[in-house]
């Protein structure tokens, strides 16, 4: 069965938007693709090392596919591996954690409190 919290990892200046908006559009290489990239728990040193290296600055969404609905599918990326992808926004109200991600992998990833999330969807 897929995983159904997975990742966004994204700048912080991508992050102040989503909060000022309410919901994620995508990155420049979503909007090209078509749809916002996410990635599994065990595809993420992967995707941080092929798209992200040496990159300082960013954040790591912890995204609820449940609360998504058919706007995700699983789709073969990187050696057929299946890969979330989300056909549409991504709302805040999906979002249930954040963590800075350091150059070389994310930092310990704590549930936030409810004044991070609450700050977040407002």
């Amino acid at each position: 069965m897929p995983d159904t919290i997975v990742y966004k990892i994204m700048s912080a200046a991508e992050l102040q938007q989503m909060q000022r908006d309410g919901v994620f559009r995508g990155s420049p290489v979503d909007l090209a693709d078509g749809y916002i990239h996410l990635s599994c728990g065990s595809q993420l040193a992967a995707t941080l090392d092929k798209h992200f290296s040496g990159v300082e600055g960013l954040m790591l969404v912890a995204v609820d596919l449940s609360r998504l609905g058919d706007s995700v599918r699983w789709e073969p990326a990187r050696g057929g591996e299946l890969f979330p992808h989300i056909y549409g926004t991504l709302p805040v109200d999906a979002v249930v954690s954040v963590a800075t991600v350091g150059v070389d992998r994310p930092q310990a990833a704590s549930p936030p409190s409810q004044a991070t999330l609450g700050a977040l969807r407002h």
